[in-house]
């Protein structure tokens, strides 16, 4: 049995890369960019009224001018006017070319129109209300750095540039598996020695949020389906993702059986709880990673956090978070395991607190909603205190 730390490194140090596709621009939220985007012209392309009004010459007021005579209306998408003189403007709507000879624009709530005529009513200072030609980026600076997540604002982006299509991370092919005689479907009605599947759901949800839809399987407790399906997925997939059968059982047969299909096991067992039967191991020929969780469910779901989705980041070339959080009350951590324990955060006077859920051990599906993730608790013999800082490992959408 290995330390978390070891288990951690370990499995971080077996990330993968998948190499690149090409995604069409509406199906890239939320996929990582392989390559670093450039603008392919300035932004803005060209000088851009910011507020509806007139846009004139600021050296005329600089000549005493306070009334322009209006010769055009100039909306945004059509060409601009071209100034024949000074005492001239144009009237000018938000997005609209500013004319070449103008340098500045007066929203119409600063000025008074009466017969073809703008009157200025308030002070103006020169080049007010426009957006300069490449001042955002000019043409072939770079926009968005590459191993970047795209939201919807990268989107918006991506779009600007004129990128129809975007080449991104190719993620990995997974499988979720679940073992074991006592699980049967969700709509099924369970016998009382039975319960519902919920490891391989919670699994499937959490990797439909990484933009990843895995092949579910279950597997009953018998060695040849076992060993057949392992060995089909295992050709197949870069990624299994297995749940139960890795404890002490009699019927725990999974770490004998990856064995003989020739998958390297890099460890078996960490001294952390929850999650301690913990399974890691690689098949070398395929290069399929395998994560075999302990069938508990907050063993699952922490495990999964903790180590899974880490690794994926690292995979994908993404930077590993680091958060903090502050606890609400002192907690006493002795022995040899590193613990992770689920909490409920919140705001207090500009820090993160966390306050513990009480469950009722590692099969205690619920608690995991009303948990926002997990805090990390190295052993020591000093208890930790209130108000001290900790790691915390999100397990929903915080922030």
């Amino acid at each position: 049995m290995i330390s978390f730390a070891d288990a951690y490194n370990l499995v971080l140090e077996h990330s993968q890369n998948y190499g690149t596709e090409t995604v069409s621009l509406k199906k890239a939220i939320g996929r990582v960019l392989a390559d670093d985007i450039f603008a392919d012209r300035d932004f803005p392309p060209y000088d851009r009224a910011t507020k509806d009004g007139i846009a004139i010459n600021y050296n005329a007021i600089e000549n005493g001018r306070i009334a322009f005579n209006i010769k055009a209306i100039v909306a945004a998408g059509q060409r601009t006017y071209k100034f024949l003189e000074e005492d001239h403007c144009v009237e000018i709507m938000t997005g609209a070319v500013v004319p070449f000879e103008a340098d500045t624009v007066v929203m119409y709530e600063d000025i008074t129109i009466e017969h073809g005529i703008a009157n200025l009513n308030k002070k103006t200072q020169r080049g007010q209300n426009i957006h300069y030609k490449g001042s955002d980026k000019k043409k072939g600076e770079l926009v968005i750095n590459k191993d970047t997540k795209i939201t919807a604002a990268e989107i918006g982006v991506l779009a600007s540039v004129g990128k129809s299509v975007v080449k991104v991370k190719k993620l990995p092919g997974i499988a979720v598996i679940s073992t074991g005689n006592e699980l049967v479907e969700v709509e099924d009605h369970p016998l009382p020695h039975q319960i519902r599947k919920s490891n391989s759901y919670a699994l499937f949800a959490a990797l439909d949020e990484e933009h990843i839809v895995p092949l579910l399987l279950h597997l009953s407790d018998d060695k040849d389906m076992i060993r057949q399906k392992l060995s089909y997925v295992i050709q197949e997939m870069d990624v299994v993702l297995l749940s139960g059968g890795v404890s002490k059982g009699k019927f725990d047969f999974i770490p004998k059986i990856l064995d003989e299909l020739g998958v390297e096991k890099v460890f078996h067992g960490v001294l952390q709880r929850p999650g301690k039967p913990f399974w890691f191991g690689v098949h070398r020929n395929t290069k399929t990673v395998i994560f075999s969780f302990p069938g508990n469910p907050i063993s699952t779901f922490a495990n999964y956090h903790i180590y899974f989705k880490h690794w994926l980041q690292k995979s994908l070339g993404l930077p590993i978070p680091n958060v903090v959080v502050f606890l609400e009350e002192g907690i006493s951590i002795k022995g040899s395991m590193t613990r992770f324990l689920g909490v409920k955060i919140r705001w207090v006077n500009g820090l993160l607190k966390a306050k513990l859920v009480k469950d009722n051990g590692s099969g205690d599906l619920t608690s995991l909603s009303r948990s926002d993730g997990f805090i990390k608790l190295t052993p020591r013999d000093v208890p930790y205190t209130i108000d001290e800082k900790v790691t915390f490992i999100s397990t929903r959408t915080l922030f």
